[in-house]
């Protein structure tokens, strides 16, 4: 039987904090080992519980979400972080994923959302909720079209799929089984496209997708 998921809760509102935790905590496979009313406090408590997931706050006083999350995915690279936020505007949303978050939800959100969430961040796959994803696809759509490349930095046919594959959220087994080839191949495909795109990681691969037409709205 697998161990559950260990996950910390930051928020500045002590009420909203303590609640989505008792929420979550009642989920199946989920264990909240630590909690946090800010940013400098949520990397303390990061550091000493080493967490598979941070849930996410954006705007809190002494060190906001944006800033915190980068800190996170720094000093803990296995550390996955999915922001939950108020704010659902482009800027927020791109500023959060440019620091490393790999989803983001609205407080919208359902309980049984959160915890999909929390699953999916757990196996390294990406989620964004319907309206941030409508959100960065009009971030898509109004962004000038990408100039064609003039150097042998363009992304291959066969990157530009696992791009797309990856910006849907698909894993790397689920990838390499969509595209029939091996996981390590994968691998291969996902490092050339952070070194071509200047993604340090899969949430600046999937914002990278999104601003650049390699997501194509339906």
């Amino acid at each position: 039987m697998s161990a559950d998921i260990r996950v910390v809760v930051v928020d500045d509102q002590s009420a909203v904090r303590e609640g989505l935790a008792l929420l979550i905590e009642a989920l199946p496979g989920i264990t909240v080992v630590g909690q946090a009313p800010d940013g400098l406090v949520a990397a303390e408590v990061v550091a000493e519980t080493v967490p598979d997931v941070v849930l996410m706050d954006l705007a809190m006083p002494r060190c906001d979400g944006v800033t915190a999350t980068r800190r996170i995915r720094d000093d803990h690279p296995g550390t996955q972080v999915v922001v939950l936020s108020t704010y659902a505007d482009e800027d927020s949303i791109l500023r959060a994923l440019d620091a490393g978050a790999l989803g983001y939800l609205t407080k919208s959100a359902t309980r049984d959302e959160i915890g999909r969430a929390v699953h999916a961040a757990a196996a390294g796959q990406a989620v964004l909720d319907s309206e941030v994803q409508r959100r960065l696809v009009a971030a898509a759509i109004k962004a000038p079209a990408p100039p064609e490349p003039e150097s042998p930095d363009e992304l291959t046919a066969r990157e530009t799929d696992v791009l797309r594959l990856l910006a849907a959220g698909q894993t790397n087994r689920e990838i390499a089984r969509a595209l029939f080839v091996g996981e390590a191949t994968v691998k291969t495909h996902i490092n050339r496209i952070y070194a071509k795109t200047a993604s340090r990681d899969r949430a600046q691969a999937i914002r990278y997708a999104y601003t650049h037409g390699y997501v194509v709205p339906s």
